[in-house]
């Protein structure tokens, strides 16, 4: 079965009696938590080593896992057949489209983020726990962590208190068929931010036709390179992006022939990692031209599922050694395209998802130019003109069928986080109160429990229903920048020393101008947007200002094996005389994947002590749950393939939530290793960027995500901008 799968790691210990405390109590320490439940695929193998794929209840509540066979609310008194409790070190892993033999599966990419978001909640929780009091870590050990891919082990203790909050999927009836009914409640994922990029774009779109509902675009900032035209279609669908991104990639016969006019038969012939395909097809183009014999082609699908929920998908020409060259066709090159399916926000009244379906590709500009100005012409006949003409197939043939815009109404999802949690500054995920702002459900489906919330609680869902539809006006801040308060972060009692770059040497050399090559420079934070000072009213961002810290060196490092603490290496400039002198540094370690792997370390200092009690204070000094949440990257391909820059995106990310990061504090630095080989996804798209690294030019910016209104506006940590990087000019270093 290929499914949207979770992979899980950590330390496991099975539950052999039942008894390790996982029953949902209600103390009033854990009223209030957070509860997932639903219907999964549970695959595993079992003592005598034959596969098994079975349809499970899960529930997730608080920090405490159970699995059924049977949904416990509709039959009480049932036993799990699982228990235990998600520990503080668990970690879960989308594994994409893809075939394996252990761990939860879901039926679409959408339903694996919720699992993932609800067990990333349960050890936030465990975490919590830990750190509220001493008797807890013991506690902890004496419970059972819950094992999802070994043999299960009898349990005797029956479980209670089980409550309606958050349930994901819609059960084995709609799992088993495949059915276009699927789960949509469109909620934006509580890492990720619901507007349309937080770098400032580049490009510069002309709507030039619209044909059938859909617009079509160029990129007119670019028409005048005479490489190519980049244009592309944009269209609003009824439907989730989770229902898009499932029909873009079936490559059913029959269902594509319902809305694709090219690309109709395909056969998948090879598929990698669960996030890359590989697929052949073949077309008639008598539709297209005179030219009568048949043609076929080879193209590569990469697909990304980003933190806001955004579906992204690259399709390139390849080849592959099982469909060599076949007589009676001509073998065609696709025109290199892209697909991006972002949900929409929609009415409070309204339960009918949207979401906007792009597609982007590069066209030559010979029949092009004439089709804009004559809408007869000889494109209308061309590869390129069909493939636009998809996102207005989609639209039509998901208009045509309702199952696919039905919004089936025993899809739940409420949040309820306990006063504990929420009373503590450090964990007050301010993000929490607009984590299912759009998935709020009618009272109809409301629980028990919820009818009965005071009328406090329904106006804050108000509130926070009216503060996240203000999206449309967040452009009227694009000429507005937030003005750095060094003295809010920084210790203004302490006297700043100079700091002279000249001081500090890296491996990779600081560039003197935009033409020299395989270098970095530090620019300023004005291609970014950032939170400003209102947006927890209104969600306005505004362009990043200076950075805090001065970015001082880059070291660009060729390594046998990762390497962790790398500050700690005698070669580093943190361990030199002058290193020891400045007051903080902040050691970001990019280690990056490859053959051989790298490592790409950015030193950024402060020309003062971090003032107490600030944010970057909280962040540099607290613990790891609270840095996780926090610390905040946005990317920007500045020059470079455009397909990279799809890939890579503009959207700002949560590191410590998309990929494995550890954290080291000593002295006066503090080392963030950033492990995005941790992640599948990372991994592919880093790979695509190593590709072109060297005539690409990459800005990145960092900074720790504002969650509450005294640490607004946000302030630009550091900055870096990578130009064309030589990965043969890195530095071998010895761990």
């Amino acid at each position: 079965m290929e499914t949207t799968s979770l992979g899980k790691s950590g330390s496991e210990r099975s539950d052999k009696d039942g008894s390790s405390g996982s029953s949902f109590g209600a103390g009033a320490e854990e009223r209030g938590t957070l509860e997932y439940f639903g219907w999964v695929y549970h695959l595993g193998v079992n003592p005598i080593g034959h596969e098994y794929c079975r349809l499970r209840f899960l529930f997730i509540r608080g920090k405490y896992v159970e699995m059924y066979k049977r949904n416990p609310h509709e039959s009480p008194g049932i036993k799990p057949i699982r228990r235990g409790v998600v520990g503080s070190t668990l970690m879960v892993e989308e594994l994409g489209r893809r075939k394996v033999n252990q761990g939860i599966a879901c039926a679409t990419a959408g339903e694996a983020r919720k699992w993932m978001d609800a067990f990333d909640h349960a050890k936030q929780q465990a975490e919590y726990e830990l750190s509220r009091r001493g008797s807890a870590r013991n506690k902890l050990n004496m419970e059972t962590e819950i094992n999802l891919e070994g043999h299960r082990h009898r349990v005797r203790r029956y479980a209670h208190g089980l409550r309606n909050l958050i349930r994901i999927g819609q059960g084995p009836e709609t799992l088993l068929r495949q059915s276009s009914d699927l789960g949509s409640s469109v909620r934006p994922d509580q890492y990720g931010e619901r507007d349309s990029g937080d770098v400032v774009e580049a490009h510069e779109w002309k709507c030039v036709r619209t044909i059938n509902g859909v617009r079509i675009f160029e990129d007119v900032a670019d028409s005048k390179s005479g490489k190519g035209v980049l244009v592309k279609s944009v269209g609003v669908v009824d439907a989730t992006a989770d229902t898009v991104f499932e029909v873009i990639l079936n490559v059913e016969r029959h269902q594509r022939y319902e809305w694709d006019m090219l690309t109709g038969d395909l056969e998948l012939i090879d598929s990698y990692d669960g996030h890359y395909d590989v697929v052949y097809g073949i077309f008639d183009p008598q539709y297209l031209t005179w030219w009568h014999s048949k043609r076929d082609f080879i193209f590569s699908r990469q697909w990304f599922h980003g933190q806001d929920g955004t579906y992204t998908i690259l399709q390139l020409p390849t080849v592959h050694k099982k469909k060599p060259p076949r007589s009676g066709y001509r073998r065609t090159k696709i025109n290199p395209s892209t697909w991006e399916v972002r949900s929409l926000n929609t009415p409070m009244d309204s339960n009918a998802p949207r979401c906007l379906v792009t597609q982007m590709l590069e066209i030559h500009s010979s029949h092009w130019l004439g089709w804009k100005k004559n809408h007869f012409s000889k494109f209308e006949k061309s590869v390129p003109y069909a493939i636009l003409c998809q996102v207005a197939g989609i639209k039509e043939y998901i208009g045509a069928n309702p199952a696919f815009k039905h919004e089936s109404a025993t899809t739940v999802v409420h949040s309820k986080m306990s006063d504990v949690s929420m009373s503590n500054g450090e964990y007050d995920d301010a993000e929490m109160k607009d984590e299912f702002y759009d998935a709020i459900a009618d009272d109809s489906s409301s629980s028990e429990d919820e009818e009965s919330s005071n009328g406090e609680h329904e106006k804050k869902e108000m509130k926070v229903k009216l503060k996240n539809v203000s999206w449309a006006i967040t452009s009227l801040a694009l000429n507005r920048t937030s003005a750095l308060d060094a003295n809010k972060e920084l210790d203004p009692a302490v006297t700043p020393i100079t700091i002279n770059p000249v001081q500090f040497q890296g491996s990779l050399h600081r560039g003197k101008d935009d033409a020299d090559a395989n270098c970095w420079t530090s620019p300023s934070g004005m291609g970014f947007m950032i939170r400003g000072k209102t947006y927890l009213k209104d969600n306005t961002k505004v362009m990043g200002g200076d950075p805090l810290l001065k970015l001082i060196a880059v070291d660009w490092f060729k390594v046998d094996e990762r390497i962790d603490n790398i500050a700690l290496h005698p070669k580093c400039l943190v361990q030199s005389e002058v290193g020891k002198k400045i007051p903080f540094i902040l050691v970001i370690n990019l280690q990056v994947p490859a053959k051989p792997n790298y490592s790409l370390v950015l030193y950024y200092a402060a020309d003062r002590p971090i003032k107490k009690g600030s944010l970057l204070a909280r962040f540099v000094d607290g613990n790891d749950m609270f840095r996780d949440a926090r610390f905040k990257l946005i990317p920007s391909i500045v020059e470079g393939y455009w397909m990279v820059k799809r890939a890579v995106g503009t959207k700002a990310c949560l590191l410590g939530k998309a990929v494995t990061c550890k954290y080291f504090r000593q002295d006066n630095f503090m080392e963030i290793d950033v492990d995005i080989g941790s992640s599948s996804v990372a991994r592919s798209v880093i790979g695509l960027v190593l590709g072109y690294v060297t005539s690409i030019v990459v800005d990145l910016a960092i900074l720790i995500e504002a969650k509450e209104e005294a640490e607004l506006p946000e302030y630009i940590l550091g900055t870096v901008r990578l130009n064309t990087l030589r990965p043969d000019s890195a530095v071998h270093l010895e761990a």
